[in-house]
């Protein structure tokens, strides 16, 4: 079977008219003129342990960007995509409803989309709209993995599009200063950067047969480029965030937005030259693939960063990291180790504090959570209108970057072994900081039921990445690089880009 590319597409649809990399209005330059986005993937509805649905978040936040017209919605799924059209006509509001974003990047009224979409479509989608002149805002993390990525960066730059990662803490007003502060070395050099995720979360169960996809759904279209299997687990919606073919696990769920800015911090503009991790699923005897505990270290020089998740808790109901520990006072955000002192804090801001623990400044944002998203969006709307994408605070590179820490994380578990507790801190020992992590994990772990002698980790080897070629290299490099492209189905096939 030819694969179908984007191009063929549109050669073959109504609106072959539409040129790729056509500006409208808006994407022209007027500063004033008014940006109708088009919001694809809405995100399933009341799904148990889920944030209530990305996208109904992004339309909060985008309608309160000056003049932003939210045009369009688009889902799979008609049950979805219906209730988000109630949401506007409840407001005596009109917008256009598709369910298939081919459409979306067909409508030549539309000069820019937000992908809320599953992981698997990212790439797809982010090129899709380049190449039919839209921008895009795409959420995190940026690729479903390290080759995809690549082919982002590069569409963005062939089509010139603007394209912003939803890594909103890269819109900390805080957090620059803090890092000044930290470069300053008014508390001795950086040691480390550590990246936190105490969040607990429960399983996802089991199935013994497929679950029928709803009747709502097109799943053919959901599936795109993965493989179209039975769903074997409860829920459709979001639970695809803990499985292979669709996810990234926790650590490219959240994990990306602390090892992100972790990375901001230290001036990493590339993926690091190697990562390792110890992980597993503990406690949930599930359909779920992906680790709910994960220590990766990205071995970046001189500074190298930690990240921890943490998702493991018998707190009933627990809310946030109850009864998952902290480091350092924290059970989110960022730590920086220096060698007189430490910063801990998040995007709405942070403190200082010396080695034996007395305070000695902080820095605050003064804005709240919801208000650094829409700066976030505000952001991607003025390079949008200036075509500027230098002034974007969170590009491609970016995306891709951060995103690849957390696929070589994950491709160091999928290619480890379950060791003991004293393998593990062989292998380790060298690494103090790394060791800690380790020790503290393993007693939370204890502490919320689970031990590691009886259940191992698995530990992960060290995969090198040369940035240079963007492939994995080494021992294990062959593996390493199979797991980080995939053959994907047609007709929803990735071009090669780069």
């Amino acid at each position: 079977m030819k694969q179908l590319t984007r191009r063929d597409f549109l050669k073959t649809s109504a609106v072959a008219g539409l040129a790729f990399g056509m500006p409208s209005l808006a994407t022209a330059g007027s500063a004033d003129s008014e940006v109708r986005i088009a919001m694809v993937g809405l995100g399933g509805i009341k799904i148990p342990g889920s944030v209530g649905g990305r996208g109904r978040q992004l339309i909060k936040s985008f309608r309160e960007v000056p003049g932003v017209k939210i045009a369009a919605l688009c889902d799979v799924d008609k049950a979805v995509l219906e209730d988000g059209v109630k949401l506007f006509k409840d407001r005596g509001e009109t917008v256009t409803a598709y369910s298939d974003p081919r459409r979306v990047f067909d409508d030549k009224s539309i000069d820019a989309v937000v992908l809320a979409i599953p992981n698997h479509w990212h790439a797809l989608g982010t090129i899709w709209a380049c190449q039919a002149g839209k921008d895009v805002y795409v959420e995190k993390p940026f690729s479903y993995n390290i080759w995809e990525g690549r082919q982002m960066v590069a569409a963005a730059s062939k089509y010139k599009r603007i394209v912003q990662v939803g890594t909103q803490r890269r819109s900390s007003a805080a957090l620059p200063q803090a890092f000044d502060y930290l470069r300053s070395g008014q508390i001795g050099a950086i040691r480390f950067a550590h990246a936190l995720i105490y969040r607990a979360r429960t399983g996802i169960g089991k199935v013994s047969e497929p679950t029928p996809v709803p009747e709502t759904m097109d799943y053919d279209i959901w599936c795109g480029p993965a493989p179209k299997t039975p769903v074997m687990r409860k829920q459709l919606h979001y639970e695809w965030h803990w499985v292979w073919p669709t996810g990234n696990g926790e650590m490219g769920n959240n994990g990306v937005h602390v090892t992100d800015i972790c990375r901001w911090g230290l001036g990493m503009n590339q993926p690091p030259p190697r990562a390792m991790s110890i992980g597993g699923r503990f406690a949930f005897d599930d359909a779920g693939e992906t680790p709910n505990t994960h220590v990766a270290i990205f071995d970046y020089q001189p500074v190298p960063i930690i990240c921890e998740i943490r998702n493991v808790s018998k707190v009933p109901d627990a809310k946030g990291a109850e009864g998952m520990g902290k480091f350092r006072g924290a059970s989110g955000g960022i730590v920086f180790v220096c060698e007189g002192g430490y910063f801990a804090g998040d995007y709405t801001g942070g403190t200082v504090f010396d080695n034996e623990g007395k305070k000695l400044k902080e820095f605050k944002d003064g804005r709240k959570t919801g208000e650094i998203e829409i700066a976030h969006a505000t952001n991607f709307i003025a390079a949008v209108r200036s075509r500027k994408a230098d002034t974007l605070a969170a590009g491609p590179s970016v995306g891709y970057g951060s995103a690849a820490c957390c696929h070589m994380a994950n491709v160091s578990h999928r290619l480890g072994k379950q060791s003991s507790p004293g393998e593990i801190r062989e292998r380790v020992r060298s690494n103090g900081e790394l060791l800690d992590a380790f020790e503290r994990c393993r007693e939370s772990l204890r502490e919320n039921g689970v031990d590691l002698g009886a259940t191992p980790a698995t530990l992960g080897p060290w995969v090198t990445f040369d940035s240079k070629q963007a492939c994995f290299t080494g021992e294990f490099g062959d593996q390493a690089n199979q797991l980080s492209r995939r053959q994907d189905r047609a007709p929803f096939v990735v071009p090669k880009l780069a």
